[in-house]
């Protein structure tokens, strides 16, 4: 039951006739008492009256009193901050498949692992966002445009393939592009809908090897900052990590630090996981993120129904107590 914020705070102007509803009873109970004093012979008086009830008496006219106000404050039409579902929002999810995600230090495997995170973040979104999926290693594709369509983004997840090289600054390019050319479409009057890309790496950028170069992972990322596309990147994996190439163990150390800074050069967040489960909450806590908004919302019905509560209390007691509506 909230009082921070009125919708209609005009309505408060109900109070004075509440007010005079008060007056008006206190004046008829006076008014009542005086007449009774005037009656000529008490003694038949307090033998045909009826036996006063005493403060009991009062509780049906008390309990109208208590329905108007409440139901004057929702009339006011009080508001609340409430967490709501975005009815539009545009998410491109940006998955690292370079060959290092075959690492088994996170059960089954990296990748395993990161499908599964990825189709419960991809399933848990509320239905107003539209939800894309890029994949990069080497190089990087766009596999699913911007959809509500949820079931062809999870499709794409269960297909990823594993390449060699990673080409970070190419997935958060593709993302950029792909954002840009469905807000193209779907502006409308009141803009492009607000955008995020989702970047999921566990190891460092190797094409460019220069993180600020033309295509680099920093520049991208402050690219995404210009257009106003913050990035949450998450760090996945371990620091004892291995994968066996050309029939050598090579190992393959997660990059805290280079996302730490994509993260920040485009004014977004930084997690690290280093288990399925960690993951998995990650991606949680970016769909609540994601998916909800903090919006002023009616909170008016708790009033009106305590108030329609107190007014069938009223009545109730009046023919209780009284055997008659006050």
């Amino acid at each position: 039951m909230s009082l921070s914020g009125f919708a209609a705070p005009w309505w408060f102007l109900l109070l004075f006739v509440v007010a005079a509803v008060v007056v008006g009873y206190v004046l008829a109970q006076r008014a009542r008492r005086r007449r009774t004093m005037r009656f000529s012979n008490l003694e038949l008086l307090d033998r045909i009256a009826p036996r006063s009830q005493g403060w009991p008496r009062h509780v049906p006219a008390a309990l109208i009193i208590v329905s108007l106000l409440l139901l004057t404050v929702g009339l006011a039409g009080p508001t609340a901050e409430q967490k709501v579902p975005r009815n539009r929002a545009t998410v491109m999810l940006v998955v690292d498949v370079s060959l290092s995600m075959e690492a088994t230090d996170v059960k089954p495997s990296r990748i395993k692992a990161a499908q599964e995170a990825a189709t419960q973040f991809a399933q848990g979104l509320t239905p107003g966002i539209n939800l894309g999926l890029v994949s990069f290693a080497g190089t990087a594709t766009v596999l699913v445009a911007p959809t509500t369509q949820r079931q062809s983004v999870v499709t794409a997840i269960d297909n990823l393939k594993l390449a060699q090289s990673t080409a970070t600054g190419e997935g958060i390019f593709a993302a950029l592009q792909s954002i840009q050319g469905f807000s193209a479409v779907v502006g409308g009057a009141e803009g492009p809908p607000p955008a995020r890309i989702v970047l999921m790496s566990d190891g460092k950028q190797t094409v460019p090897d220069d993180l600020y170069a033309p295509r680099g992972a920093f520049t991208a990322a402050q690219e995404a900052r210009n257009q106003r596309v913050p990035i949450s990147t998450i760090s996945f994996g371990t620091s004892h990590g291995t994968v066996e190439i050309d029939g050598r163990e090579v190992p393959v150390d997660v990059d805290d630090g280079s996302l730490q800074e994509v993260a920040r050069l485009s004014d977004g967040q930084f997690y690290q996981a280093g288990s399925a489960e960690q993951l998995k909450e990650v991606y949680a806590d970016l769909g609540e993120q994601i998916g909800y908004e903090m919006k002023e919302a009616d909170a008016s019905r708790p009033w009106v129904l305590l108030g329609t509560l107190a007014l069938v209390a009223a009545a109730g007691t009046s023919l209780f107590v009284g055997q008659r509506l006050p």
